[in-house]
């Protein structure tokens, strides 16, 4: 009969607990995308722009547009180096932010006005005074769009053993940003606008996203080397949940 000590010493060792991974730049990248996400639609947003271009002629764009791809960039960054479950938490974490502003702005533009400043109103309500159509195409069609894109990225990674990063965050992109602004014109303006015109706006805005990626893929290609020594990270997702509801990497 086995005394208690030999029993105690064939009993399986209790498994070792997985301590989480850390990054030197990860936290940065995320303060960084949700830096850009909240400046682009709370103050790009405010303003219409106009350039002539060859070709096309005259369009009509969004301010914000000049900046909002840039967080598709960072998601490129985020899935192609920390892996899709590490970048969906920072596109919760955006999310979040975008709601929050989105509530904040609504209630600071209906709280009343001190007399001496009911001049300045006006200017906030234009401004912050977003409907609630122009609220929720914002963020149904950030949160739709970026996680489309960070999928298509992570799985073209995987389709390309790792070659022609040029092709994921392109490829990518073109697909997080349609999704992202057919969502928006027709969540925001459909039954406001004309259908031509709500067509005609959205093919442009997806142009000149997509045009962005096109011009931005040499600093990503650095920024993405960068990470990937300094950290000591390249993650391919084999065995990643790609559901979208949960915040725990994988």
């Amino acid at each position: 009969m086995p005394t208690p000590a030999s029993a105690a010493s064939d009993a399986p060792a209790a498994p070792t607990p997985r301590v989480p991974r850390t990054y030197r730049y990860y936290d940065f990248v995320m303060v960084a995308f949700v830096t850009v996400l909240l400046c682009s639609n709370l103050i790009g947003a405010a303003k219409a722009a106009e350039v002539t271009l060859p070709v096309i002629g005259t369009v009509t764009f969004g301010a914000g547009v000049l900046f909002f791809p840039i967080s598709y960039v960072f998601g490129d960054i985020l899935t192609e180096v920390y892996g899709y479950g590490r970048d969906r938490r920072v596109v919760w974490a955006g999310f979040g932010a975008l709601a929050f502003a989105t509530f904040m702005a609504f209630v600071v533009v209906n709280l009343p006005v001190a007399s001496f400043m009911s001049s300045y109103q006006k200017s906030l309500e234009e401004v912050f005074g977003n409907t609630w159509r122009i609220a929720a195409g914002s963020l149904i069609a950030f949160w739709c769009g970026s996680f489309s894109n960070s999928f298509v990225m992570a799985k073209m990674k995987i389709w390309t053993a790792g070659k022609w990063l040029w092709t994921r965050t392109i490829g990518s992109t073109m697909v997080g940003e349609l999704v992202d602004s057919s969502l928006f014109y027709i969540i925001a303006f459909y039954g406001i606008w004309p259908t031509q015109q709500i067509i005609a706006v959205a093919i442009a805005q997806y142009v000149l996203k997509t045009g962005w990626e096109v011009v931005m893929t040499p600093v990503t290609y650095r920024v993405v080397a960068f990470l990937k020594k300094a950290e000591n990270e390249d993650y391919y997702d084999h065995h990643t949940r790609f559901t979208p509801f949960r915040v725990r990497v994988d």
